[in-house]
């Protein structure tokens, strides 16, 4: 048989295949890739007249509305800081919280507590703000009257004193998102084989050396994807969150602004579109030189656990 009908047959064989992709390839590009066409407007001074081709070209100026702020180093502060400790302590707590879920033997319990655990994160922001208003209002909020006032301690204005709200968001933060978290780290460890469990338990082993000589080493790969993904988006926040929960407030700026909030508020004032972009393609190129240099730090010392 030749190689040119050799070829016609592989292709006859995943030709069913490349359909199955298509629809995703297509979309892919359309949501992906084409919208890249974008990134020249964060060098361009954007006229709505000329187009975006033809508008005059800026070079980096866009850049400087960034650098050249005073509040550069307090909102790059924020976005970073908040990022880490919600990495951390997102990533600890999930994988605590999934082993203690896999510890249950009631199948039923087992997937309430997961529906009820994953239930913040199905929630939109608008909401979550409603409902940490109605603990944390002045007036008539939860915790000024049914816990400080009862413990005869005095209201406190939690939308005007900035000193609380690091603690409060990073709780918010936490409440939302462990729910995924927990779930992925849970999918994991459920697909691990039970003879390691049964081996151990042979050999004498108590619950708390299974989870750290078996759960956890096999718990690496899901962990270090999950960090290099998170690490990508380190200098991006989660407007939702640093927006609507403080309410916009502008006593709070001082933590609660980071570069995504202080990019829309500026965009409001100015509809500097140009700004905008070049905020996103620093965010982006600053996000990709990230997740290059996690993967290369582990890869040098956990080759087969790196992801590329």
């Amino acid at each position: 048989m030749s190689g040119k009908t050799k070829k016609k047959i592989r292709w006859k064989e995943f030709l069913p295949y490349y359909l199955l992709a298509l629809p995703g390839v297509i979309y892919m590009i359309c949501n992906n890739y084409l919208p890249m066409f974008g990134v020249i407007i964060a060098f361009k001074n954007l006229n709505f007249r000329k187009g975006i081709l033809g508008s005059d070209w800026c070079g980096l100026d866009n850049f400087k509305f960034l650098f050249a702020s005073k509040d550069a180093f307090t909102i790059t502060r924020n976005t970073i800081l908040y990022n880490v400790a919600f990495i951390v302590l997102t990533t600890v707590l999930a994988i605590a919280i999934a082993i203690l879920v896999n510890e249950i033997q009631s199948r039923f319990a087992s997937r309430l507590y997961q529906s009820l655990i994953l239930l913040p994160y199905l929630m939109s922001w608008v909401i979550v703000s409603y409902l940490v208003y109605a603990f944390l209002s002045a007036e008539t909020g939860l915790v000024n009257n049914a816990i400080l006032e009862k413990l005869g301690l005095k209201g406190i204005s939690w939308y005007n004193s900035p000193q609380y709200w690091p603690f409060i968001l990073t709780f918010v933060s936490l409440w939302k998102s462990l729910g995924y978290a927990m779930i992925i780290y849970f999918s994991s460890i459920v697909g691990i084989s039970q003879d390691y469990y049964e081996a151990a338990t042979l050999d004498g082993a108590s619950k708390w050396q299974q989870i750290k000589c078996i759960t956890l080493p096999l718990l690496k790969p899901t962990v270090i994807t999950m960090f290099v993904l998170q690490i990508g988006r380190i200098f991006y926040s989660d407007f939702g969150l640093f927006y609507q929960i403080p309410m916009n407030s502008g006593t709070l700026y001082s933590v609660t602004r980071t570069i995504d909030v202080y990019v829309y508020n500026a965009l409001m004032k100015s509809s500097d579109f140009g700004m905008s972009s070049a905020a996103s393609v620093y965010q982006s190129v600053v996000g990709f030189i990230m997740i290059i240099g996690a993967n290369a730090l582990i890869r040098k010392f956990s080759k087969e656990n790196a992801l590329f």
